[in-house]
C-alpha cells in the first residue's frame, strides 16, 4: 500500500514511519543546498529547477530532501509542477562520488541517500498533480528517476539519456527495474546492460520521452506550461507545442529484431553466446562493450530487470534499496567502488572487476535480494 502523503513529511522531522535514520555526517550548508535547487510559484505552478550547471545538476542528498519536501507541499495547493535544469544538462545522475568516498565502512551514508532517492521517485510516479519534466540536455541515472516516472517528459534534439550503471559496478536504479523491464522488444534489457545513449527523437522512440519539441522553441513551451496552459486539458495543449515524429525513424530500428531475440534470453552466459555467435559488427561491439562492464553489475541488472517486469514501481523501489543497500556494503564485490574510483575518482578507466563472472553464482546475486536491516528497509 502507498503511504499517505501526510506521512512524507515526517522524513524530514522523526523519519520512524519509513525507518530512515537522521545523518551522523556534517550537516549539509543550507544556503548552498538553496543555491543548488531553486524552487518558484508563478501562476499556481510550482517550478523546480536544478541548479548545478558546472556538475552536470548532479543530485545530493540535502537536494533529493528537499525536492522531495517541496512535492509533498505542493501537490495539495498547486495546479502543476514543471522541473528543469539549468546549463546543457537535465540531471546527469546522483553524485554517487560523494556517497563512496568513505568507502564499505560508511555504507549508512549511501544507504540513506538511496532511500529518500526511492522515496522521491515513487513520489513522483504516484503524484496526484500533472507532473512535466524538461528534458533538454543530459538526462543519466537519477536524472531519468527525476523525469520518467513523471507523466509528461519532453524531449528535444539536445535530449541524451542513459542508464549507464554498469560500467560503474551499480545497475539501472530509481525505478530502473520497473521502466526499463516495461519498454518494448527488449529495449529496455539493452539498455540497461549496455549504457547505450539515447539522443533526440530517440527518446521518445523507446518511450522514455512523451513528447518532442526542437530546443529553439522550448522557452515557448516553458511560457504556455506556466501562464496559458489549462492543466486540466494538459495532454491535448502540449500536443500544440510538440513536433510529430512518427516519421522519424528510430536509429536501432534495423537492429531491433536482433535485440529483442538475445536480449530477451534469461541469463548473460546466454546473452554473451548469443552475440558472439549472430557475429555481425553490431553485436560483436555489443559483446566487446558488455566485457568491460562489472560481471557483477550484468547479473545483478538482468536478475533485476526479470523480478521488476512482474511487480508494481513501488515493489521494484523496495527490492532496489535491498539491491543498493547489499551493494553499498560490498557483500559479495566491492565492484561500486572500484567503478567510481576508475571512471571518476582517478579516471584511469581501467577498473579491476572482481570476481569474474565465471565465478558469480546465482546464489551469491541472490544475496543482493534478501533484507536489510529492519530500519534500513523501504516501507511505501
Amino acid at each position: 500500500m502507498i503511504a499517505k502523503r501526510a506521512e512524507f513529511s515526517k522524513i524530514f522531522n522523526i523519519c520512524g514511519r519509513f525507518g530512515i535514520r537522521r545523518m551522523t555526517t556534517t550537516k549539509p550548508n543550507v544556503s548552498d543546498c538553496e543555491k543548488e535547487v531553486l524552487f518558484e510559484c508563478i501562476n499556481n505552478r510550482g517550478i523546480i529547477t536544478l541548479n548545478k550547471p558546472k556538475a552536470l545538476n548532479a543530485i545530493n542528498y540535502p537536494m533529493v530532501c528537499r525536492i522531495l519536501e517541496k512535492l509533498q507541499e505542493w501537490e495539495s495547493d498547486k495546479d502543476m509542477v514543471i522541473i528543469k535544469g539549468s546549463g546543457r544538462a537535465f540531471c546527469a545522475g546522483g553524485d554517487i562520488v560523494d556517497i563512496t568516498r568513505e568507502g564499505p565502512s560508511k555504507a549508512h551514508k549511501g544507504k540513506l541517500f538511496f532511500k529518500h532517492e526511492y522515496l522521491m521517485n515513487n513520489f513522483i510516479g504516484t503524484y496526484r498533480k500533472p507532473y512535466v519534466a524538461l528534458i533538454d540536455g543530459i538526462t543519466m541515472g537519477g536524472g531519468m528517476g527525476l523525469s520518467v516516472h513523471g507523466k509528461y517528459r519532453i524531449a528535444t534534439e539536445n535530449t541524451l539519456c542513459a542508464m549507464p550503471e554498469t560500467a560503474i559496478g551499480l545497475f539501472p536504479d530509481v525505478g530502473g527495474t520497473h521502466f526499463l523491464s516495461r519498454l518494448p522488444g527488449a529495449i529496455g534489457m539493452f539498455l540497461a546492460l549496455t549504457g547505450h545513449r539515447l539522443k533526440g527523437a530517440d527518446v521518445c522512440k523507446a518511450g522514455i520521452g512523451t513528447h518532442f519539441c526542437s530546443s529553439k522553441n522550448m522557452h515557448e513551451l516553458f511560457d504556455a506550461l506556466v501562464n496559458k496552459i489549462n492543466p486540466c486539458n494538459i495532454q491535448n495543449e502540449i500536443d500544440k507545442y510538440t513536433e510529430d515524429i512518427s516519421s522519424v525513424q528510430f536509429s536501432l530500428a534495423r537492429q531491433a529484431v536482433v535485440i529483442q531475440r538475445i536480449f530477451s534470453l534469461t541469463t548473460v552466459e546466454e546473452i554473451f553466446c548469443a552475440l558472439e555467435a549472430e557475429g555481425t559488427d553490431f553485436s560483436l561491439k555489443t559483446l566487446d562493450l558488455l566485457k568491460k562492464m562489472s560481471p557483477t553489475s550484468l547479473k545483478l541488472t538482468v536478475k533485476g530487470l526479470h523480478k521488476g517486469k512482474h511487480m508494481s514501481l513501488q515493489e521494484c523501489l523496495q527490492m532496489e534499496c535491498r539491491m543498493a543497500g547489499h551493494v553499498m556494503e560490498a557483500c559479495i564485490s566491492s565492484d561500486f567502488y572500484e567503478g567510481v574510483r576508475a571512471l571518476l575518482i582517478d579516471k584511469d578507466k581501467k577498473p579491476k572487476w572482481c570476481p569474474k563472472l565465471e565465478d558469480i553464482s546465482d546464489e551469491m546475486i541472490e544475496t543482493y535480494f534478501k533484507p536489510l536491516q529492519p530500519d534500513e528497509e523501504l516501507n511505501i
